[in-house]
């Protein structure tokens, strides 16, 4: 009975040690195939997606020149031309398919300009004080992305985080991150809980 007690105890000295010791630690950071979605400015390798607004010009057809908010399904719904896929697309490629609709019968040589006037939000979640969706502001880190949530929550691990983003195609990939790693819309962060 008393060696059954000793063992007991040295398993419950040793697990907690062990927590202990896991709480220390950092995680490896793996942004390897984040790093993989691109380099350079955001708005150099940028694609549409749900939640962007664009702002389209049509030279010399005020009546067209709008702000437009792209749908769930990657589209949006210009009048006279009526809806244009732009999901997946840069820009310029959007810019170049307004003008394919606009000169198949309506405009005789449009010239179209597409910008992004607000770009889709960021998600943030776990332990910060108020998780949710987020306006994306430009040059924004994690630790940015924390200070618009409110800050850490009083059990966070305050040096990592996992960000998991949409390469294209519905493929999500996700990676344990610095707190100085880059955020890019519709970017979900994940603050995880520390262990002590």
């Amino acid at each position: 009975m008393t060696a059954m007690v000793m063992n007991r105890r040295a398993l419950l000295l040793s697990l907690g040690t062990t927590l202990a010791l896991g709480g220390c630690l950092r995680p490896t950071f793996r942004t390897d195939q984040l790093d993989a979605t691109g380099t350079g400015s955001i708005a150099a390798r940028y694609t549409l997606a749900a939640g962007d607004k664009l702002r389209v010009i049509v030279f010399g057809q005020d009546n067209l020149s709008n702000i437009y908010a792209v749908d769930g399904a990657g589209r949006i719904a210009m009048p006279l031309i009526g809806v244009v896929q732009v999901g997946g697309q840069t820009t310029g490629q959007a810019a170049r398919s307004i003008e394919a609709k606009l000169a198949s019968g309506f405009v005789r040589e449009p010239h179209v300009t597409v910008e992004v006037d607000a770009y889709r939000p960021f998600y943030i979640l776990g332990e910060v004080t108020t998780s949710g969706q987020y306006p994306f502001v430009n040059g924004m880190t994690v630790e940015t992305a924390v200070a618009i949530a409110a800050g850490f929550g009083p059990r966070a691990a305050r040096d990592y985080a996992v960000l998991t983003r949409d390469t294209g195609g519905g493929k999500l990939v996700s990676g344990i991150v610095p707190m100085t790693y880059s955020v890019r819309p519709g970017d979900t962060i994940v603050v995880k809980e520390r262990f002590f």
